[in-house]
């Protein structure tokens, strides 16, 4: 929830503070970076910090996770989304809900959530392996530079993306093109979990 209301929030505030959309992008991105440095330090020690069903997933095939615990987790992950959007339009005067007609569709914005999860995921995995006091700072930098070097904005998780669905403001999706991200997200995180199985092996056997 705190998560999307600070990306929602972020993204209505610069919306209403400048016409210019590279600087709004980048209020949005500095807010969204800055606040998974937190949430992820704080939470991190009571649920391990997993507000992404595309984290979740990976966690069940790497055995951390059972598909019960995963699918509670997706199902709180989605809900607190949504939570945060109401939160968002409540704390700016706006309807709770308005959906989104911010149009995001087609292959290189879909490259670029699979993209953005990959990388998120091996991000993840690579500091889960050898640097996990620094995880927290290692995913808030990737989302914020993400933001930049992607087409999309790097969404990066299902959750989120459901949430934005649900507003008509600078952070929006289209409810159609919605399916589409989704996937492009659990594809990016399904390749990354390969690759991270590969890359971050375990020392013990060097064959």
């Amino acid at each position: 929830m705190l998560l999307v209301s600070t990306v929602m929030g972020s993204g209505i505030m610069a919306e209403r503070l400048t016409a210019d959309i590279a600087l709004a992008l980048l209020c949005n991105a500095l807010a969204t970076g800055s606040v998974l440095v937190v949430l992820i330090a704080v939470f991190g020690p009571v649920s391990g910090a997993q507000f992404n069903p595309a984290v979740s997933l990976v966690a069940t095939l790497r055995g951390e996770l059972s598909i019960k615990g995963a699918l509670a987790y997706c199902a709180v992950q989605v809900a607190g989304g949504v939570a945060g959007t109401l939160l968002a339009h409540a704390m700016f005067a706006m309807p709770l809900v308005a959906l989104s007609v911010h149009v995001r569709s087609g292959g290189p914005q879909w490259l670029s959530e699979a993209v953005a999860t990959f990388g998120l995921i091996l991000v993840i995995l690579g500091g889960l392996r050898g640097r996990r006091d620094a995880l927290p700072w290692l995913v808030g930098l990737y989302i914020m530079s993400a933001y930049w070097f992607t087409s999309s904005t790097a969404f990066a998780n299902p959750a989120v993306t459901i949430a934005r669905a649900l507003t008509n403001s600078f952070a929006g999706i289209r409810p159609e093109d919605v399916p589409a991200f989704v996937a492009a997200q659990f594809g990016g995180a399904l390749l990354a979990a390969g690759v991270g199985r590969w890359l971050f092996a375990s020392d013990a056997n060097p064959s």
